[in-house]
Parts: C-alpha cells; sequence; structure tokens
C-alpha cells in the first residue's frame, strides 16, 4: 500500500488548509480505515482523525469542531479539510491505512504516508 499526504504549507491562525491522501498504484483504499495523525516537534504522533470506510468519523477532541475527514473512494483519495487553525495544530501530518477499523493508536495501523508539514504562525 503506497500513501501520498500532500497539502500542508504555511498558514496564519485562523486560516484553513485542506490535506489529501492518496493512494497509489495498486492499491484501492475504499475497503480499509484511513486515519490522520499528526507530530510536532518533540512530541508523539498523535491521533487527529479517522474514518472507516463506511464513512464513520472519529475525532481527536482537539480538532472537533474544526477538522473534518472525509473520502472519495473514486479518486481513491482521504481528505482532512482543516478550519480555524491553531499555532497548536503545527505539526507533520501523516495518513494511515488500518485493514479492518478506525483506531485511535498508532500501533494498529499498517501503512504510512510520508507526512506533510502544516505550520500555522499566531
Amino acid at each position: 500500500v503506497q500513501l501520498q499526504a500532500s497539502g500542508g504549507g504555511l498558514v496564519q491562525a485562523g486560516d484553513s488548509l485542506r490535506l489529501s491522501c492518496a493512494a497509489s498504484g495498486r492499491t484501492f483504499i475504499s475497503t480499509y480505515a484511513i486515519g490522520w495523525f499528526r507530530q510536532a516537534p518533540g512530541k508523539e504522533r498523535e491521533f487527529v482523525a479517522g474514518i472507516s470506510w463506511v464513512h464513520a468519523t472519529l475525532y481527536a477532541d482537539s480538532v472537533k469542531g474544526r477538522f473534518t475527514i472525509s473520502r472519495d473512494n473514486a479518486k481513491n483519495t482521504v481528505y482532512l479539510q482543516m478550519n480555524s487553525l491553531k499555532p497548536e495544530d503545527t505539526a507533520v501530518y501523516y495518513c494511515a491505512v488500518e485493514k479492518t477499523r478506525v483506531s485511535r493508536s498508532a500501533g494498529e495501523y499498517d501503512y504510512w504516508g510520508q507526512g506533510t508539514l502544516v505550520t500555522v504562525s499566531s
């Protein structure tokens, strides 16, 4: 499974970004759960949001109401719409595949993309 995360950048507090996680090659993610995680400098990787293959969603409390995860199976892509960004959202964001169910635990995910950097200035 090959995943490519993109869409990161430098924005100001209050701005929005949309991250994409695209599966490539012979990888079809329509029956997999996808999770977004982030890792800030000096901190552990943390769960942000996840979406099951039936589009059930799960969010970290810190992003609930601001971030929205969605998927377009026809495009083999999962999105993370991030609104009202805060400086504490600054991190490298990763997407990952979990073959059975959405989980908050990074250890349960099987495949990871390379990450995309989001920097939010105050």
